[in-house]
């Protein structure tokens, strides 16, 4: 890791959650400091005066009405992504399956020793857990290891 990002204040390590949290803020007073001159308007119109706990009731209600709309849905569409991602649906593929092809077959016909090019790559950048070629390599060396570490077999004394 980079030591400047190790050594960073606390302030430039989050700064995108402080940006985040300051754009909160700003936006939820303004929506209810604008909600207030709302209120009082409409509350001269109807020649009562503006007192706090019904816009409190108001003003809650509005602003939970807009963080089910919208941050829910937003939330949804983050973790419903994130986990779909996570499990390897085929809609959060990258699709670069037929691009790989195509190169692996030109580094086959135009190098020397394509395959075995091929396999280094593949050796290198290995590792996603959509990848089937990884996951049967990955089988073998397991089984392989599990073959090694029981050794060679023992011989039995002879029956008598």
């Amino acid at each position: 890791m980079d030591s400047l990002k190790e050594t960073g204040s606390f302030w430039t390590r989050y700064s995108f959650a402080w940006v985040t949290i300051g754009l909160f803020a700003f936006s939820l007073v303004g929506h209810w400091l604008f909600g207030w001159f709302a209120f009082a308007d409409e509350q001269a119109a109807l020649g009562q005066p503006a007192e706090v706990p019904p816009y409190l009731v108001e003003m809650m209600r509005d602003t939970l009405e807009n963080w089910q709309s919208e941050f829910l849905q937003l939330l949804w569409q983050v973790a419903g992504l994130a986990f779909f991602l996570y499990v390897g649906s085929p809609q959060s593929k990258e699709g670069d399956d037929r691009v790989e092809a195509k190169v692996d077959e030109l580094l086959r016909q135009l190098h020397p020793n394509g395959e075995a090019v091929i396999q280094t790559l593949d050796d290198a950048y290995a590792g996603r857990h959509t990848d089937p070629q990884y996951l049967r390599r990955s089988q073998k060396k397991v089984a392989g290891r599990r073959r090694a570490a029981k050794g060679p077999p023992k011989k039995r004394p002879p029956e008598r």
